[in-house]
């Protein structure tokens, strides 16, 4: 079996890390105005450069900057984006007893448009200091939408949902061009809205606001690749496939069955990262639908919870995964990131380490 030289790689992670203390003392300090702009960003940096030896240290070829700078995963976006601002999200997070949370999410105050770099500054600042893999993480299009559904965009501003996706999908466009002009190789979209659609429970309530949850799909799926249209075939463009991850809660359950013919074949990313971890995702079936040249990163270790599964049991679900695609198609990973807001799960750093290094290590056992 081959190792690649093109990411996504055998082993690889989703890109957020747990906010060591200091990083979360200084977002409070920082908003609070106890420090001014210029110590929050060198408590960044000092703390994203431990990131990198972290990964380094542990054999990862991706390499991120733990999303440090950010308070959510999506919240550089709205931060940069003239046009975008936060309000309440129509959907609630919850955990295993059932239990609700609510989250805010993004909504339109005016027309879009890109008036500064969203990642730029965070690749040109981790590519200098790894000579691995730079890895860009950003938001996915359709989270600018779905959390609200229609209810995001006033109609005197975007008369049309297909309106207001064009703009969006230029925004992208453009951040993904200057990211590639600036050398990056790698950038990952981060998704919740689609593996959402699968829900029936979010189904219906869809369909409640007389949206067609396969309609919506369709346009999600167009959205997608208007916002890649273009870019250049050097650069590996990721989707992640998320349930939602807050504090190890979750949006929804479902597996990819009902959406996986038609995201795999006609979505035109290179590589998809699944969330494998429980048996809220499924079996492995959908996988046959995936298209050879295309690359499914697994993510069969929980970056949710304390609990780790043994390198064997994660070994038997990849060779389970391979009764419906062929192994050089296949690469490994936690199932999401550690922290997608700035509180991160409710697992502790020496967790997080061990589920990193138990991915890397049975890569090297699969793959070689």
């Amino acid at each position: 079996m081959t190792k690649k030289k093109k990411p996504p790689f055998r082993a690889d992670h989703v890109g957020s890390l747990l906010r060591p203390k200091k990083i979360k003392e200084a977002f409070k300090e920082f908003h609070s105005g106890k420090i001014d702009n210029d110590e929050f960003i060198r408590i960044q940096d000092e703390s994203i450069k431990e990131a990198i030896r972290l990964q380094e240290e542990l054999g990862l070829q991706s390499i991120t900057d733990g999303e440090f700078r950010r308070a959510s995963y999506w919240s550089s976006f709205v931060e940069r984006v003239e046009g975008l601002d936060v309000g309440h999200s129509r959907f609630t997070f919850q955990d295993q007893k059932g239990d609700k949370n609510p989250f805010t999410a993004p909504i339109v105050k005016g027309k879009l448009s890109r008036v500064s770099s969203i990642a730029g500054d965070e690749f040109s600042f981790l590519n200098k200091n790894t000579q691995q893999t730079a890895k860009i993480t950003i938001v996915s299009p359709p989270t600018m939408h779905m959390f609200r559904l229609d209810e995001t965009m006033p109609s005197d501003i975007y008369a049309t949902r297909e309106e207001y996706f064009s703009d969006l999908s230029k925004v992208y466009r453009e951040e993904i061009r200057d990211l590639e002009a600036a050398g990056c190789k790698y950038i990952q979209l981060d998704d919740v809205p689609i593996p959402m659609l699968s829900d029936p429970n979010i189904q219906q309530k869809v369909s409640e606001d007389g949206i067609k949850p396969s309609s919506l799909m369709s346009s999600y799926i167009s959205l997608f690749n208007e916002c890649i249209r273009g870019r250049s075939s050097d650069v590996t463009i990721a989707i992640h496939m998320c349930r939602g991850n807050y504090k190890g809660k979750f949006l929804s359950t479902g597996g990819y069955e009902e959406f996986a013919e038609t995201f795999f074949n006609e979505l035109t990313a290179d590589a998809y990262f699944l969330e494998y971890d429980t048996p809220r995702s499924g079996d492995f079936s959908p996988l046959s639908y995936v298209p050879k040249g295309k690359i499914i990163v697994l993510g069969l270790v929980s970056s949710k919870t304390p609990e780790t599964q043994t390198q064997q049991d994660i070994i038997q679900k990849i060779e389970e995964a391979t009764k419906f695609i062929d192994i050089e198609q296949l690469a490994l990973s936690p199932q999401c990131g550690f922290a997608s807001t700035v509180a991160g799960n409710p697992i502790s750093l020496e967790d997080q380490k061990a589920k990193l290094a138990m991915v890397v290590e049975v890569a090297e056992k699969v793959w070689g």
